[in-house]
Order: structure tokens, then C-alpha cells, then sequence
């Protein structure tokens, strides 16, 4: 085994090891016996921890390769994603979330039977929880070891073919996110994800920066002055009629799209539901704005910055340029920390998954329709087993998705 890949072996396993260590000693002073201590992580959470795992669940390695990759393409333009985020989330703390932390919400289809009636709860609780079953948990996997392949070449390291090394990835995000999500609740997802988001702000932030910096020959502003002088009309954020994000269209359907996404979206509201009190939970979702504001430099300058380097030579597989300018300016010690922010995304948006689809279940499935007056030790073994039942499902259905008509490339339409 050469030193390079020691090294990057020892930074990948000293970041998650360190992950993992902070979840459990957070966790160790919790009940997780009860319903609101393992599915809101016993409504304890800090505005931080909330606005640290409300922006891990958003972004995971088809937000980091989808996102650069279609601004490599369209330029700054792509930005209205995150700029109608921000708008969303101020929305809803403002507006929905003390309207759901008044009434004692676990679920947002409990919400639905107050404002109308019970069927459309259980409807609406079976529509999640199959979506979640059919189009979320097998792609969620799938893309993020495509995508972690991609970035680190799994299967060159490991000395196999492509496809084991792609089942060996799904196989290990899958039984991770599963312990995270089947042993610790929600309050072990927020935990893990708080660290996590923090690695992937410091990782991600580096890609560009590096890049900036050689480019400008140890100058980072003279670096971007050279992006935008080769390419000034990567740079417009105002969308014509005929782009791919006209300006009208974000004060019509894109921002309809970000208020179900960020104010009534489960896996998304789950954690301001989890929440201490009124104030924590409004600070999160705050917060949370504020860093969406920033994220374009993770998810969009270094697709710009991408077209500097590559020119138009990736527009017909634009999903490989991100992996192209990692490897370009990332040097080798740094590589295994930031293969752990990827595995870290990527598992935050498989647990978090993973966990609002059994609290949709037990909750207002199981407790609403077939033991109403069950216990809540029992309706928190029942949440673990649906979690366990929904991961394994999830890793043996993920190799699926390579045999889809058109193949899965990640996409940037997430908000």
C-alpha cells in the first residue's frame, strides 16, 4: 500500500470515526424510548443543530456534481435554486413553523387532518412514504456511490471492476445511514449531519478557493478577475425568456416549488419540528437561509470555474467536470477528509430519508390505523424495524438504477 493512499485512508477513517464519536456522546442523555425522543430527538434541538442537518438533507453528491455541472453549462444563472431557498425558509419561520409547533406536530400529514380531514392525512402519509420506498431511497444510494466513485475511483483503490466497487459503496453508505437512522433517531441524523455540514462547508469552500488561487498565481481575486474575463456571460444572473431559468419563473412556479420543499417537505421540516422551543426553531430555518446564500460558492462558482479550465470539452457528460476539477487542484493529503464530506452528505440525505419515512409510518400509519393505542416503546420499535426493513430494501434495489433506459446522471432540480 503506497503513502498516498495511507494517508488518505487515515483522513477518510479519523473524520467519520470523529463523527461517529460525537453522535454517540451527544446522544448518550437522551431517551430515545420514547416517540418524541427518537422520531424529534425529544424536541431538544438548538437552532444550529437544526440549520446544520436541514442543510446536509438538501445537499449530497448529485447537489455538488448536478449543481456545478449545469452551471459549467449555464452559468451563475442556476443561483435563483438557492437565492428562493433563503426567501422560503424566512417564509416559513415566519409563518408555518409556529403554526406546527402550536399544534404538537410530528408529521406534516397531521397537519393536513386538522386543516381538512383524516383520509387526505393517510393519503397523503402512503404517497410519502412510496415515494420515499420507490424514488428517493434506491436513487439517494445509487447516485451517491456514482457519484463517490466518480470523485475517488472506488474500484481503481479497491483493485475491482466498476460495479463491485459501486455495490461495495452502496452497501457501506447503506448499513452506515442505517445504524445513524434504526439506533439513534432523529437527534443521532441532526447530530452527524451538524459535523458533517460543517466538513462539507470547509471542503467544498476549498475546491474553489484552490482553484482561484492558482489560477490567479497566489491570488485568489485576480484568479476570479481571470474567470470572469474569460467567460463575462457565465457571470448573468437575470434569466432570458428562452434560459433555463427565465427571471419570471422565480416569482411563479420556483418559489411555489421552494415553500412545499422547505416549509411542509418531511425529511426537511422534521428537524424544526424536533426543536426546543419557538425561537430555536425559527433560528434554524434562519440560519439555514443564510448559509444558502453562500452555498453557490460550493455548488456553482466552481462550475464556472470549470469552463475556465475545460472550455465547452465536458457540455456533452457535464456531470464529470466537478470530479475533474477536484482531482485538477485537490492535493492528496486533503483527498481522504474530503471523500468523508461526500460519504457524509450522502449519508445525511439516506437517513434523513430513511427516518421520515418510518416516523410517516408509525405515526400516521401504525398508530392511526392499526394499533391506535399503542404504547410509545412499541411504536419506537416499530419505527426501527420499518427503518431496517425500508434500508435493506434500499441497498439491494440501488444497483437497479444503473439499468434505467437513459442510465441516472445526478440532476441540479432539487431546490
Amino acid at each position: 500500500m503506497n503513502s498516498d493512499l495511507i494517508i488518505t485512508l487515515v483522513s477518510f477513517i479519523l473524520f467519520t470515526g470523529g463523527v461517529a464519536f460525537f453522535t454517540w456522546y451527544s446522544l448518550k442523555k437522551t431517551n430515545l424510548n420514547s416517540s418524541d425522543g427518537y422520531f424529534l430527538g425529544g424536541r431538544s434541538l438548538s437552532g444550529i443543530v437544526i440549520a446544520g442537518s436541514m442543510l446536509l438533507t438538501n445537499i449530497s453528491s448529485e447537489h455538488l456534481i448536478g449543481m456545478n455541472g449545469n452551471s459549467y453549462v449555464n452559468g451563475f444563472i442556476v443561483i435563483a435554486w438557492e437565492v428562493t431557498s433563503s426567501l422560503a425558509l424566512a417564509i416559513a419561520a415566519l409563518f408555518f413553523i409556529p403554526k406546527y409547533l402550536k399544534m404538537g406536530l410530528t408529521t406534516i400529514p397531521q397537519f393536513l387532518e386538522k386543516r381538512f380531514d383524516g383520509v387526505l392525512r393517510t393519503f397523503v402519509a402512503i404517497v410519502l412514504i412510496t415515494s420515499f420506498i420507490i424514488t428517493l431511497l434506491p436513487i439517494v444510494l445509487y447516485s451517491g456511490a456514482l457519484g463517490i466513485e466518480s470523485l475517488f475511483g472506488v474500484s481503481d483503490v479497491l483493485g475491482v471492476e466498476k460495479s463491485q466497487g459501486l455495490w461495495i459503496t452502496i452497501l457501506f453508505i447503506g448499513i452506515l445511514g442505517s445504524i445513524y437512522a434504526v439506533f439513534g433517531g432523529l437527534k443521532a441524523v441532526a447530530y452527524s449531519d451538524t459535523i458533517n455540514g460543517i466538513g462539507l462547508l470547509l471542503g467544498g469552500l476549498l475546491i474553489p478557493v484552490l482553484a482561484l488561487y492558482a489560477i490567479g498565481d497566489s491570488n485568489i481575486l485576480d484568479g476570479l478577475t481571470k474567470v470572469y474575463e474569460y467567460a463575462p456571460e457565465k457571470f448573468n444572473v437575470i434569466g432570458a425568456s428562452d434560459s433555463v431559468l427565465p427571471f419570471e419563473v422565480l416569482f411563479t412556479g420556483l418559489i411555489i416549488n421552494q415553500l412545499y420543499f422547505w416549509g411542509m417537505n418531511q425529511t426537511i421540516i422534521q428537524r424544526a419540528l424536533g426543536a426546543k422551543n419557538l425561537k430555536e426553531a425559527q433560528k434554524g430555518l434562519l440560519i439555514t437561509g443564510l448559509f444558502k446564500i453562500l452555498i453557490p460558492l460550493v455548488i456553482v462558482l466552481p462550475g464556472v470555474i470549470c469552463y475556465y479550465y475545460f472550455s465547452d470539452t465536458f457540455y456533452d457528460q457535464q456531470d464529470s467536470v466537478y470530479p475533474e476539477l477536484v482531482k485538477k487542484v485537490l492535493p492528496v493529503w486533503l483527498i481522504g477528509f474530503f471523500a468523508a464530506v461526500i460519504m457524509g452528505a450522502v449519508l445525511s440525505t439516506f437517513n434523513s430519508v430513511l427516518n421520515s419515512a418510518a416516523t410517516l409510518f408509525s405515526v400516521d400509519v401504525y398508530k392511526k390505523h392499526i394499533v391506535k393505542n399503542v404504547s410509545d416503546k412499541k411504536l419506537v420499535s416499530i419505527g426501527k424495524l420499518t427503518s431496517a426493513i425500508l434500508a435493506v430494501f434500499a441497498i439491494l434495489a440501488a444497483p437497479l438504477m444503473a439499468n434505467t433506459p437513459d442510465g441516472l446522471v445526478p440532476t441540479p432540480t432539487r431546490a
